[in-house]
């Protein structure tokens, strides 16, 4: 009952819905524009959820996520079928938070870029 009453606090199904779209488009439309940072699933595949991403040098994640921990980003190690990273956004994580990671990944593009 906990979840339904936030969400309804939240404005309801529309309004989540329209949240967790702003959310993936922030962080996939960086995904399209970054020649150090890629999505590895189809666009017409994609989840608002769930966000797989690669960077161009496999050397360098350790670093990312190293660097990511230590500004509080957490789990972002991606699955072991797809590798890379991944970013979990589900429900509760606010807009603000994809655009940490969002600012992470463009400090990190500029100085490994």
């Amino acid at each position: 009952g906990l979840v339904f009453n936030w969400i309804k606090a939240m404005g309801g199904l529309p309004a989540m819905a329209g949240h967790n779209a702003a959310k993936a488009a922030l962080l996939y439309d960086f995904l399209e524009g970054s020649g150090f940072f890629s999505s590895p699933v189809a666009r017409d595949c994609r989840s608002l959820m769930n966000v797989p991403f690669k960077l161009k040098n496999e050397a360098l994640d350790a670093a990312f996520l190293k660097g990511a921990e230590a500004r509080g980003m957490v789990q972002l190690k991606g699955h072991r079928s797809v590798g890379g990273m991944r970013a979990s956004i589900y429900n509760a994580m606010p807009l603000a938070g994809v655009a940490a990671l969002v600012a992470y990944m463009t400090e990190f593009e500029a100085e490994h870029g």
